[in-house]
């Protein structure tokens, strides 16, 4: 059964990370944050994903799809078509 929150690999350096955990905690949308810094099981998740790359935010979605540091918009757009936003 895929997880019912959303998903945030990222790091706290990261401007991308900062701008997506804005976007959602502007519209209350609960997320999971997992620092890939302090967890290396996590790290190996996004290197995996990303053919080797450690490209952050990696964002897991309820309906198992991913974003990997999406625009705004692209971010945006998918929330909204969970139902995310109003």
């Amino acid at each position: 059964m895929p997880n019912s929150i959303i998903i945030v690999y990222g790091t706290n350096w990261c401007g991308d990370c900062l701008r997506t955990r804005r976007v959602l905690e502007k519209r209350e949308i609960e997320y999971e944050w997992i620092n890939i810094d302090r967890d290396k099981q996590a790290e190996q998740f996004v290197l995996e994903h990303n053919k080797g790359m450690r490209s952050v935010p990696t964002i897991v979605f309820p309906d198992g799809s991913t974003l990997v540091e999406p625009k705004f918009s692209q971010l945006v757009e998918k929330l909204t078509a969970l139902g995310l936003t109003a």
